[in-house]
């Protein structure tokens, strides 16, 4: 039987593609369960804890809240749970971005209008400048 991997925390930001200072981070709010030390204090992780941080970096490269990576970890730790409340998640998200990319839109168009909209002159008479103060364009909640 081999040994457990044993990974110092810089060898799990490389194989993870994680910086150090977003490992403690995950670790301070809980993502990350606090990992075993070694005598003079070092942290050591295992091939759970690359697992994990990996699937806490995809899930927020899919633009998944912390929040909801927790909730996500939590129901992947229960691996006996019906799956519907992870696709309830998922789904929520889902329409979250949905609104997201309507909004985005909405943001291109008055935007390629206002652009569109300069035909050169004095600064003082720009319409850009003049539509962005005026705030005619929707705004980012």
């Amino acid at each position: 039987m081999s040994e457990p991997t044993r990974l110092a925390i810089g060898d799990l930001a490389r194989q993870t593609g994680t910086k150090v200072n977003t490992i403690r981070f995950y670790e301070n709010i809980g993502l990350l369960p606090c990992p075993m030390r070694t005598a003079s204090g070092r942290r050591i992780y295992c091939a759970a804890d690359v697992r994990r941080l990996s699937f806490i970096r995809h899930g927020r490269g899919l633009g998944f809240s912390v929040d909801e990576i927790r909730s996500l970890l939590a129901l992947a730790d229960e691996p006996e749970r019906d799956c519907a409340e992870a696709a309830a998640i998922a789904q929520r998200h889902l329409q979250d971005i949905e609104a997201r990319i309507t909004r985005l839109e909405t943001l291109r168009t008055a935007l390629a209008n206002v652009a569109s909209s300069c035909d050169g002159g004095r600064i003082a008479d720009c319409q850009v400048i003049e539509a962005i103060a005026g705030v005619d364009l929707p705004v980012e909640a």
